[in-house]
């Protein structure tokens, strides 16, 4: 598929330095007595020795310099942004537990991957692949109220991710190769994969990490290794492409294509909508199973069930490497207030928009560094 394809043409992202201090957001807190974040100057932490390293010392900054490209590598495994914030800081809580004990055998950066590694296998045992609403029901909704449905839980979604967090600081090159690696329809053909395969998929393509160094730390062989790169390979292959191709901000057509989107939304302006929207435009909005297909069904779905997004504002974000958009739709408990509704993740096809994704998730904006609400 053309977004799995990006994945074969990658190379090694540069490491990262620690981005802002944010947040724990959500899934298993840390025990009461640990930090949300490793601190660079706790009492104790500087110059804090470790074995094996002549004449290097280790601490929290030397961690949290490698949280951002972890909690990438986590999104990829694990297709949730908020799981991969877990994970990651599960990592590096056991990481800074072990930092005596580690000998500098392998690279600090080696040791945080297995760590990471490990711990999302844990989260990954006995899970359900996440997956978008068009793969969980071959045949469209129709646009009434009835199909919306209850939300179905977190864990059936694949969830979007911030750039901010996912993406690597430094060389613009290398920051190219990880932004297509984070592009939703990979992250989703990813979930297709067991945990394994997509590990080492993501450790040889993306990391571009030896075979060797990928099987010690996985406790395998390079020719086990080998062998679910070759399978990982076949099963992006076959998987059916998604229609179109995410945005890109640096195209002059997928620019113009999304302030023309911007203009119609919060004019709501249906028939400006409608002239943006590819023949086969497809529109979802996880977590409710709902999908439609077709410009007449989705410019329905705003005259109809979707009429209370008439009066919206947006905010542009940068969302899995691609353009954004965040919606904030009037309240209907407070006049003059905008509440945060959904984020809109676009494709395009042929000069049009032909899938258009609202996640509804009001964890967003935390992720995201957003509002809750704005001023009319």
């Amino acid at each position: 598929m053309g977004d799995a394809r990006a994945m074969t043409q990658t190379t090694t992202p540069a490491t990262s330095t620690a981005p802002a201090p944010a947040a724990h957001l959500g899934g298993a807190a840390p025990p009461p007595s640990s930090p949300e974040r490793l601190e660079a100057h706790e009492p104790g932490t500087q110059g804090r020795g470790v074995h094996g390293r002549g004449p290097h010392h280790l601490g929290a900054e030397h961690l949290e310099a490698h949280r951002r490209e972890l909690t990438g590598y986590c999104y990829r495994l694990l297709g949730s942004a908020v799981d991969a914030e877990d994970a990651v800081q599960l990592t590096m809580l056991r990481a800074w537990r072990a930092l005596e004990r580690f000998d500098g055998r392998s690279s600090l950066r080696t040791w945080l991957y297995r760590i990471a590694t490990n711990v999302c296998f844990d989260e990954l045992a006995g899970a359900k692949r996440r997956a978008m609403p068009v793969d969980l029901s071959p045949a469209p909704s129709e646009p009434v109220a009835s199909s919306l449905g209850a939300p179905l839980e977190d864990s059936v979604w694949l969830t979007p991710a911030p750039d901010a967090r996912v993406l690597p600081e430094g060389d613009p090159a290398d920051v190219a190769v990880a932004r297509e690696s984070v592009r939703l329809a990979l992250v989703a053909a990813l979930q297709h994969l067991p945990p394994r395969q997509r590990a080492v998929l993501l450790l040889r393509e993306v990391l571009r990490w030896p075979a060797e160094e990928v099987a010690d730390l996985l406790g395998s062989t390079t020719a086990s290794v080998n062998s679910a790169l070759q399978r990982a390979r076949a099963t992006l292959a076959a998987k059916e492409p998604r229609p179109g191709s995410p945005l890109d901000a640096l195209d002059a057509e997928h620019a113009a294509l999304l302030r023309g989107y911007v203009a119609a939304f919060e004019a709501y302006d249906m028939d400006a909508l409608a002239r943006l929207l590819h023949a086969e435009v497809v529109q979802s909005m996880p977590p409710f199973a709902l999908w439609l297909r077709g410009v007449d069904d989705v410019v329905a779905w705003h005259v109809g069930p979707g009429a209370g997004c008439r009066g919206s504002r947006v905010l542009p974000v940068a969302a899995n490497g691609s353009p954004a958009l965040a919606q904030y739709k009037p309240s209907p408990d407070e006049p003059g207030v905008l509440r945060f509704w959904a984020l809109h993740v676009l494709r395009a096809a042929e000069g049009r928009v032909v899938e258009i994704t609202n996640f509804v998730d009001p964890r967003l904006p935390a992720l995201f560094g957003l509002p809750d609400r704005l001023e009319a």
